[in-house]
């Protein structure tokens, strides 16, 4: 089941010589749920790309999202991108389940969700 998600995401850097994973701000990790290493779908809005990596930490506040290694390879600076999380879990937990969704501005800047007006929404934004 979706878990959490990044909503239209703007990418900020591709590094293909870093080792590896995406460069998400901590502000933004927070509110998704996601935590650093955690696997991370990645698809890329702008060109089609799919792909799957781990997330780490980027400083704080920064708006920073950064494609690194080789999956830098499969976006470009300026390009939207979303980024899931999926969770494994019983009929019972999936019948209630709700995803968290965090929705953000051309600046990666957490804004309200158009559906709820909330910042994020989902388990998530309710433990904050």
């Amino acid at each position: 089941m979706l878990r959490a998600k990044l909503h239209r995401l703007t990418l900020t850097g591709a590094d293909p010589d870093y080792e590896g994973s995406i460069g998400i701000d901590r502000d933004l990790l927070d509110a998704a749920g996601i935590i650093p290493f955690e696997q991370v779908h990645v698809w890329n809005v702008s060109n089609g790309e799919r792909l799957e990596t781990y997330a780490i930490e980027a400083p704080r506040g920064s708006g920073e999202v950064a494609l690194n290694g080789a999956a830098a390879l499969r976006g470009t600076p300026g390009d939207i991108i979303i980024v899931a999380t999926f969770g494994a879990m019983d009929e019972a937990e999936a019948l209630r389940h709700v995803p968290t969704v965090v929705h953000v501005d051309s600046r990666n800047r957490i804004r309200p969700s158009p559906a709820s007006g909330s910042f994020a929404c989902g388990p998530a934004s309710a433990a904050k």
